[in-house]
């Protein structure tokens, strides 16, 4: 089976998302339930950090400390997920890939940002 022709921005791509260049094409099914999982953890992320910690942390107390370790792990697992998706959306040739790469890649850089923002506050 022939590899398929992809453009030098793909190729690109695929070496920062550490894909062989001539791999064949993966499941289009596979990249479509790992998009569905990136997006119901970022939505539970979100749920938590914005919702749920702040309501809690105000009546148990918990805003302090805690706070800042729970906005971290589920930080890094989200971007580990958005990482992974993004993966097997390039790994497929998905035609919605790029669309995923610039929205993926803002909300990780949004993580990142609050990653930091998560580690000055735990070493402060």
């Amino acid at each position: 089976m022939r590899a398929p022709v992809r453009s030098d921005a793909d190729r690109r791509m695929r070496r920062l998302l550490r894909l062989p260049e001539d791999a064949p094409r993966g499941s289009i099914l596979g990249a479509q339930n790992a998009f569905s999982r990136s997006i119901a953890i970022s939505a539970v992320r979100c749920l938590l950090i914005y919702i749920v910690i702040p309501l809690v942390g105000l009546g148990a107390g918990i805003s302090g400390t805690l706070a800042p370790v729970i906005g971290l792990v589920l930080g890094i697992i989200s971007m580990t997920a958005i990482f992974f998706a993004m993966r097997r959306l390039f790994a497929a040739d998905h035609k919605w890939r790029w669309w995923y790469a610039w929205i993926g890649g803002a909300v990780f850089v949004f993580l990142f940002v609050g990653t930091i923002v998560d580690v000055v506050a735990l070493v402060t």
